[in-house]
């Protein structure tokens, strides 16, 4: 795990630099530099397979440079099958050896998280993983190309700071700005999937995968099914507990972080497991169910405590960490954790993100099943008309009016600030629907696609966006600003694949979340486990935040911007101070803290 940065074209050596060393946290036992007139070419190291010196990066062979950031599980045994004289037992090699044999089409044989950067001669290509795991940011303006694994590295380039419009409003809509965007403008995301083709003077966006497109009903039986999932569950473990540096896991009070717990016992390695607990609010803590998780699966497990005075006092150094808003008040109590982790020695931890968006693992999915079928009603004229002259702002009324105004339901679970909400509260007109925009390009691929069923939709849309530029954006940077890499096994690529070639129905007829997953757990977990109800990393976040006095931010803020309606936002304030609508305000927080940094 570590960063990649490069300038092509005008660059000073010492800004270049500078903007390097902004990226040492994720790369802090070496750092490589390759450079000449009109190129840059650097990284930053964490040593995780091969930490020798021997397999620095970036990496030479003959025209070819390359530098990337994250693991290749694979590499041994595709190293088996390529003609190349290794010098190295690094998967940076092996990727060297495999552009040389299959070019750009290298990345169709890797399993893993990546960010490749590869210097073909003139030309440079930048790969980001299937499922958006590891981060790749660009930069290009008329002097420079420029790209890196944070925007931090980025933003010295730019001759002014001026937010992305559509960022911002996309952020409010999906807790994080949609790829390509980001809000520093000028400064770009790259898709997962896609990669880029620089020849020195145009840019060209490709994709190469599609998860989407995967075979469809591979799998009719709920057996055929819980026999491929287990299969491939149990080789994603395995496969992400290789290591030349110790290894840990998070271990919540669910059956995701059990799973992997269970299978890594059964790989007869016995990891220490991490559990956060709050000292002032036991209703958020999951101590107590961790520990009878672990006695239960046989696993070593050490609690972390955080109070009030840390998860404020660690705020502003996590805000710098994300670079641009993330509304996720999980960010803080999981960067602790993750430094926690780090002073006990440990380089790389596995987390159970990714299970609840393959397996159905929100209760709010099946509320959209259902309500689905209101669409299906031959006389909803007059519902139409009735929602129509009647505004709510609770979710269920904006779902109920989309089914009647035949508009897409399901736009992520990330969704927060509808269309009509963000009308109501920006001083600017938001049309209804508005947001759709942004998931265009990802609602355009499931249609071509062929499938009809809603279920896919929901976890299609879910792992593309919630996922990977939500979830996956907080777990990448909040572990990596400890200098830890953080592993997912549930978002092996083929498990993935398999669960979308199962018949859709088999994954919630029962109408139990995780159906198939908790039937998979059976074999290795006590009933007590599974059947313990979801609660998530919650904690206590607007508690801390009121008792902080830190929400006046926002008004002080909008003072200067203008940005919000001052009645609309009182009545946010309010309510949030009242357990209602408090991701909704953390998010104004998080996104007034940035206006405030960069733009006042």
């Amino acid at each position: 795990m570590c960063a990649v940065f490069g300038i092509l074209g005008e660059y000073e050596p010492s800004r270049a630099r500078s903007a390097l060393a902004r990226l040492r946290h994720r790369g802090p036992d070496a750092c490589g530099i390759v450079e000449s007139p009109g190129l840059f070419f650097a990284h930053n190291r964490l040593g995780i397979v091969d930490p020798e010196v021997r397999a620095a990066q970036p990496m030479r062979h003959g025209r070819i440079l390359l530098s990337f950031n994250g693991e290749i599980y694979n590499f041994r045994k595709l190293r088996e099958q390529l003609d190349f004289a290794f010098r190295t037992d690094s998967d940076t090699e092996v990727l060297l050896a495999a552009y040389l044999r299959w070019g750009v089409r290298f990345v169709d044989h890797l399993v893993g998280m990546f960010a490749i950067a590869v210097m073909d001669g003139d030309e440079l290509y930048l790969f980001r993983d299937r499922l958006g795991k590891k981060p790749l940011f660009y930069l290009h303006d008329t002097r420079r190309f420029a790209f890196a694994s944070e925007i931090k590295a980025l933003t010295p380039l730019l001759r002014s700071i001026r937010m992305n419009d559509d960022a911002m409003l996309s952020y409010l809509s999906f807790l994080a700005p949609v790829a390509p965007l980001t809000f520093f403008e000028g400064i770009r995301k790259l898709e997962p999937g896609a990669y880029i083709h620089f020849d020195g003077k145009q840019i060209k966006t490709y994709r190469y995968y599609s998860l989407i497109e995967s075979p469809k009903n591979r799998y009719t039986t709920k057996d055929a099914a819980v026999t491929a999932i287990t299969e491939n569950l149990r080789e994603a473990v395995t496969m992400r507990l290789h290591a030349d540096v110790p290894v840990a896991a998070l271990l919540s009070g669910g059956i995701d972080s059990a799973v992997i717990a269970a299978l890594t016992k059964q790989n007869g390695r016995d990891l220490e497991t991490f559990t956060l607990g709050y000292a002032e609010y036991p209703r958020y803590d999951e101590r107590a169910n961790a520990a009878l998780t672990a006695e239960a699966v046989g696993v070593r497990n050490s609690a972390v405590e955080i109070t009030r005075h840390d998860f404020i006092e660690a705020s502003d150094a996590v805000f710098d960490t994300l670079d641009e808003p993330l509304n996720d008040p999980a960010a803080i109590p999981l960067y602790l954790l993750f430094k926690a982790i780090g002073k006990k020695g440990y380089r790389v931890v596995l987390s159970g993100e990714g299970s609840d968006e393959l397996f159905l693992g929100y209760r709010q999915y099946f509320e959209y099943l259902d309500i689905e079928k209101a669409a299906a009603l031959q006389h909803k004229n007059w519902l139409k008309k009735y929602f129509h002259s009647h505004f709510s702002m609770h979710r269920e009324w904006e779902w109920y009016k989309r089914i009647f105004d035949g508009s897409l339901l399901f736009r992520t679970s990330g969704e927060k600030f509808t269309d009509l909400q963000k009308n109501a509260l920006l001083r600017r007109n938001v049309r209804d629907d508005e947001s759709l925009k942004y998931l265009q390009p990802w609602r355009q691929r499931y249609e071509r696609s062929g499938h009809t069923d809603p279920g896919i939709w929901y976890s299609y849309i879910d792992l593309m966006q919630f996922q990977a530029e939500h979830f996956l954006a907080k777990l990448d940077r909040v572990s990596m600003a400890h200098s830890i890499e953080s592993r997912t096994p549930f978002l092996d690529h083929r498990l993935a694949e398999t669960v979308f070639g199962i018949a859709p129905k088999l994954r919630y007829e029962e109408g139990i979340t995780k159906s198939l997953l908790k039937t998979v757990a059976a074999d290795m977990l006590p009933p007590a486990v599974i059947a313990r109800k979801k609660k998530g990393f919650s904690n206590p976040y607007m508690e801390y935040l009121a008792a902080s006095g830190r929400l006046e931010l926002i008004g002080k803020v909008n003072e200067k911007t203008g940005l919000f309606r001052a009645e609309e936002l009182r009545k946010y304030l309010d309510l949030a101070k009242r357990g209602r609508f408090k991701q909704h305000v953390w998010g104004l927080y998080v996104l007034s803290y940035w206006i405030r940094k960069h733009l006042l």
